[in-house]
């Protein structure tokens, strides 16, 4: 099962099972992004929907866009809004349904682990930004990946499927960033419960293009 495969296949409980880093990573955005409208959003992994009901409510129009037809069809199906086209798309290629300089905000949640080089991604980011502007990016944060956490799911068959990963450092992401001219405005980290004691589980990075 590859990872398309797998999300598909996880699209149905995705929701309902308890998922610590879903979670978090929902509120570290709400947190991070300005909550001030914009014209044109694109959302990277929309998922089931999770954070694309808050982006909606931010942008004038909104590009949802997943790997996943399974998980993209479960955001469809609940946020049935005009001003949102979902898009069917692997982000490692180019980004066909994006032209240069067409988005005020970009944002990307806990599907970088699933790619091993982040240029391309960052590549394509600052060519449909606009100048100023802004790209936000959740993922898991390398600590807990250092200690084996990676996204999992029950099959339901009394099984757990472990997608294929990538361990990302922090200095990865902003590099990426300093290399394909966005500027890390915001960094932050995230932990369960707010217990700065325990590892953190979330790191959320605000980048900017040059205005």
């Amino acid at each position: 099962m590859n990872v398309q495969q797998a999300y598909n296949a996880w699209s149905g409980s995705y929701d309902t099972v308890e998922n610590k880093t879903r979670d978090l990573e929902a509120r570290a955005i709400r947190a991070t992004v300005p909550g001030a409208r914009v014209a044109n959003a694109l959302e990277l992994g929309c998922g089931t929907g999770k954070n694309t009901e808050w982006l909606a409510g931010v942008a004038q129009q909104l590009t949802a866009v997943d790997f996943s037809a399974e998980m993209m069809q479960q955001a469809r199906q609940k946020l049935p809004l005009p001003h949102i086209t979902f898009r069917q798309a692997n982000i490692t290629e180019p980004w066909h349904f994006a032209a240069d300089a067409a988005f005020d905000l970009i944002s990307c949640s806990l599907i970088l682990e699933h790619i091993a080089d982040l240029g391309p991604v960052f590549a394509e980011a600052q060519r449909v930004l606009r100048p100023g502007g802004l790209f936000y990016v959740g993922e898991l944060h390398p600590v807990k990946q250092y200690t084996g956490s990676k996204a999992r799911f029950d099959t339901g068959a009394g099984q757990v499927f472990e997608l294929e990963c990538y361990v990302h450092h922090v200095s990865d992401f902003t590099e990426a960033a300093r290399q394909h001219g966005l500027r890390c405005q915001r960094l932050q980290e995230w932990f369960d419960a707010d217990d700065r004691s325990t590892p953190p589980r979330i790191v959320s990075f605000l980048f900017e293009k040059a205005g």
